[in-house]
């Protein structure tokens, strides 16, 4: 029952803070204002993510034993929502934010959970049952490649109305699954923490959205999926196994791949916002808003449950 509480306390948290923080929003002018490339004809308030952060700070704090975790997703989180928040500033006032100053805030916070210990220690040989050991150069070269990946993953499909936040209850379920029978407690909470707040952001989130969660909410989910993927599923993992986070988060990482070889292909920038990723292409070729997003939730859904079939087999 404690998972079920963690849920409902995480998702009443979050319910009940974004009216707040919203209204806030909105009277300092932190919106996100249209443009050219943008999607929406209003502006729309940017500070979802403080909710989103709080939701599952707090939940974790309270219902998990694991403290290298929480300092991890505690001192990561801070400083993602600190470098959002100030990119969603510059986008409030329609200016753009540089990007050597998230860039290098990204690879920092990526090297925070190999400080705590959190780290993809090796991986099983495919002729042997033996364990391949990474020296500890190696597992913090993958664990930081990992984190720093994730963290802008989901911050790219955070496009259109209740992508990311509905993508990401789908992928915190599946970690939360793959936890369990893994025996991996805290970070079955931390998942489960995640899937309410977002569940509950959802609501606020979901075409037409009353407020965005913005860079700050979007880059904090991926690094709080991509260290809960480590410490419950990555850590010492089997060649099989692998496949799991890789589909649990399919359609983040397959979007992020298309794109870049879109952008590498057409000789554009990789950092560059664009309108290449696959909700604008589905929209461009006649879908709605609702109809994008709930396709997108269907191929997430998919990646899921073949997923969970992996995580039977190698029972």
């Amino acid at each position: 029952m404690i998972y079920l509480y963690a849920l409902a306390f995480a998702f009443a948290v979050v319910i009940l803070l974004v009216p707040f923080v919203r209204n806030v929003a909105i009277r300092v002018g932190f919106v996100d204002r249209p443009t050219k490339r943008k999607i929406h004809d209003e502006p729309v308030p940017l500070s979802g993510g403080v909710a989103i952060f709080a939701g599952v700070m707090v939940t974790s704090f309270l219902f998990m034993g694991h403290p290298s975790l929480f300092r991890a997703l505690l001192l990561g989180g801070i400083a993602l929502v600190g470098i959002g928040l100030a990119d969603d500033a510059y986008k409030s006032r329609s200016m753009e934010f540089p990007v050597w100053p998230r860039l290098l805030v990204y690879i920092a916070v990526a090297i925070i959970p190999v400080w705590q210990g959190i780290s993809i220690q090796g991986i099983s040989s495919p002729t042997t049952s033996a364990m391949i050991l990474f020296s500890p150069p190696v597992a913090a070269f993958f664990t930081v490649i990992w984190v720093f990946a994730l963290i802008n993953m989901l911050n790219f499909i955070d496009g259109i109305d209740g992508l990311a936040s509905g993508v990401c209850v789908i992928s915190a379920l599946t970690l939360f699954a793959a936890s369990l029978i893994a025996n991996h407690a805290d970070t079955a909470i931390v998942a489960v923490a995640l899937a309410g707040s977002c569940l509950a952001f959802l609501a606020y989130n979901f075409h037409p959205a009353r407020i965005f969660m913005g860079d700050a909410g979007a880059t904090f989910l991926g690094y709080t999926l991509a260290v809960t993927a480590i410490d419950g599923t990555l850590k010492g993992a089997t060649l099989l196994s692998l496949s799991v986070p890789m589909l649990a988060l399919g359609v983040p990482i397959l979007d992020t791949a298309i794109v870049l070889a879109r952008r590498l292909l057409e000789g554009k920038g990789l950092h560059r916002a664009d309108n290449l990723h696959t909700h604008h292409s589905l929209m461009k070729w006649g879908l709605t808003q609702v109809q994008t997003v709930s396709f997108l939730y269907l191929i997430a859904a998919v990646f899921s449950l073949l997923s969970i079939v992996v995580l039977l087999v190698l029972r």
